[in-house]
Parts: structure tokens; sequence; C-alpha cells
């Protein structure tokens, strides 16, 4: 069995290939396609999704969702944990789209 490999690396979204419908609904709308070092990478199926929370940064009792995460499958057989950064740290311009880690496929 392959081993998860953390890679904590920007990838960038190809634009033509966001879920619309998604985003539609206030959702980031996850890619079908990345660029990353040079290679495209293809969401063959999402096998999971979910959202990280944290408390609100100016003192009120309020949770926030900060990171959406995906766990996809790639056309490749590699299975990707990637996520969106609402708020990303670099302020405006900054990536919002990482690479959590990768698990080689066959």
């Amino acid at each position: 069995m392959a081993s998860e490999r953390f890679v904590s690396e920007a990838i960038t979204p190809v634009a033509a290939t966001c879920d619309t419908q998604a985003m539609a609904t206030g959702g980031p709308g996850l890619p079908w396609e990345f660029l990353w070092r040079g290679r495209t990478l293809r969401v063959a199926a999402v096998l999971r999704a979910w959202r990280e929370t944290g408390p609100c940064r100016h003192g009120s009792g309020e949770e926030y969702v900060r990171k959406h995460w995906f766990e996809v499958i790639t056309t490749e057989h590699s299975t990707l944990k990637i996520y969106f950064e609402r708020q990303p740290r670099g302020g405006r311009g900054a990536a919002r789209w990482w690479l959590y880690s990768e698990t080689g496929g066959e």
C-alpha cells in the first residue's frame, strides 16, 4: 500500500474547470484540473469533502469556515488531499488552493 506524502504547496486551478454549481451556493467550486510543478492534475472523483472551522478573530462567539477540504482521486490514480483557504494568509492575491498531501498512484 502506498504511503501518504506531505506536500503543502500551492496549486493553480484551471478556471474553466470550476464547479459553478458549488460556487452558486457559496462554496469554493472545486476545479476539475489544477496545475502543479508543470503537471496538470485532473480530478476523476471526489471521495469526501469537509470544512474546517475556527472562532471569530474579532471576539464574538461565532464559528467561521476557514478551509474547505477535498479528498480526490486523479485520473492517474493518485489520492490527493487539497484545501481552499477562505482568507489566505498572504492577503489579496495570495494562493487559496493548496495540495496538502499525495498518495501515489499505480
